[in-house]
């Protein structure tokens, strides 16, 4: 498994609703046998140029294990889950 790192912007939700995308994510690299190893939620922040209308975004960074098919299947989740703006997902180097 090689350690990786992912951040995400979600839409501006109240704190349940983000809290909820937190943990599917979460849940999904678990279930692909990978592990979390950190989550930071850096809250609320302006945006460097609108997205769909935005001007801000809560932005999540989670720090984890996995292996390639679950980075692939969390990438895809990630593409069609409506409350997520933009994402990037990087291998972390040893």
């Amino acid at each position: 498994m090689n350690a990786y790192e992912v951040m995400y912007i979600v839409k501006p939700v109240e704190d349940e609703a983000c809290e909820a995308v937190v943990a599917k994510f979460e849940k999904l690299i678990t279930a692909n046998g990978g592990n979390v190893e950190k989550t930071d939620r850096w809250g609320k922040r302006r945006l460097a140029y609108e997205i769909q209308d935005l001007n801000e975004g809560i932005y999540v960074l989670v720090t984890f294990q996995a292996d390639a098919a679950a980075v692939k299947e969390l990438d895809r989740v990630m593409k069609i889950t409506d409350e997520v703006l933009r994402h990037m997902i990087i291998r972390k180097g040893e």
